[in-house]
């Protein structure tokens, strides 16, 4: 499959169950490296990254937001927003994350532990987390998979606002798009092979 995306695109990757949605994402993630091939980010050819640069590479240009916010439990709500930026060194303070608990609606959660907040809100936190250290691409493995459909329309309506106000690429595997309304690309995975668009057929 050989596909590009544009810097401020928001871009849906949808097909079957086992299809190699979140495989794919994996490998952008430079969490799984491909067999073959290449993956340039930025104009960088990430597969030919050793394992430490690869991990400095993902930690400055790449953010992450899981089906499961994967809150860490024993920490504030902040804390957890600051995570990302307190293991890879980067310089912080604690006002980028109160900008970005305020940009999702959660300004009064900031210290309350994560096990004490709704789904919905793990789900803004983990989005703030996934922002936080002003990524180039932000990748999201079925964001709203675990929300109800009133939580997941809040969420993903959130999602393209962040998007739009920040010119960040978003990078989204999803089962069902109905959610997201208009986006800029959908990529379609079927039969092993990659297509852009919802209904293509694989070519005889």
């Amino acid at each position: 499959m050989s596909f590009s995306i544009e810097k401020g695109e928001m871009v849906l990757i949808v097909g079957s169950s086992g299809s190699g949605k979140s495989t794919l994402l994996n490998m952008i993630g430079l969490l799984d490296r491909p067999t073959e091939g290449s993956i340039l980010i930025d104009g960088v050819d990430t597969t030919t990254l050793n394992d430490g640069a690869v991990s400095t590479f993902r930690n400055r240009k790449l953010g992450f937001i899981f089906q499961f916010s994967n809150l860490l439990t024993d920490l504030s709500v902040l804390e957890n927003i600051l995570l990302p930026l307190q293991i890879s060194g980067e310089p912080h303070t604690e006002d980028d994350a109160r900008k970005l608990l305020s940009a999702v609606g959660l300004d009064s959660q900031a210290s309350k532990r994560a096990n004490k907040i709704s789904g919905g809100q793990a789900q803004r936190v983990a989005i703030a987390r996934g922002l936080i250290n002003k990524p180039s691409i932000v990748l999201a493995d079925e964001p709203t998979g675990n929300l109800d459909s009133v939580t997941s329309a809040k969420i993903v309506q959130l999602i393209k606002s962040m998007a739009k106000k920040l010119n960040q690429t978003f990078i989204i595997v999803t089962h069902d798009r109905r959610h997201f309304g208009d986006v800029d690309k959908i990529i379609t995975i079927k039969d092993g092979q990659a297509f852009e668009g919802e209904q293509m057929e694989v070519p005889a």
